[in-house]
């Protein structure tokens, strides 16, 4: 089984930073994309970051030049540094894991249980 696990959400305060670890662990130990996604009530989820093994990264709009991903391989872990939060930024974050990449915007088959991420202010 393909397990992952998240840390790091929390309340923090507008313009304040975060870091989302996820570490993927079970009887499959490779991925080909690994990254996060987010919903807030009533919202549709949407793709916050990507970052596949060769480390092609993918970012949603509204995060472009706030957040940055980076993933450990050997570690099969994948960070989410999330700076300058804004309340919009709050929502339930959730890891997700392919073993092959075959593009963005696919559904994927691996997901992490969500972390809260609350943002105040």
């Amino acid at each position: 089984q393909v397990q992952l696990v998240e840390s790091g959400g929390g309340l923090v305060q507008a313009g304040g930073s975060l870091r989302l670890s996820c570490a993927a662990s079970g009887s499959i130990f490779s991925f080909g994309v690994m990254g996060w996604y987010r919903q807030a009530p009533g919202k549709q989820r949407e793709l916050v970051a990507g970052i596949t093994s060769s480390g092609s990264t993918n970012f949603a709009d509204s995060v472009k030049g706030r957040f940055t991903i980076s993933r450990d391989n050997a570690k099969m872990t994948v960070i989410l540094q999330m700076n300058s939060l804004r309340p919009e930024d709050t929502a339930v974050y959730y890891c997700y894991a392919d073993m092959f990449f075959t593009g963005w915007g696919r559904e994927p088959h691996h997901w992490g249980r969500g972390t809260q991420v609350a943002v105040s202010s």
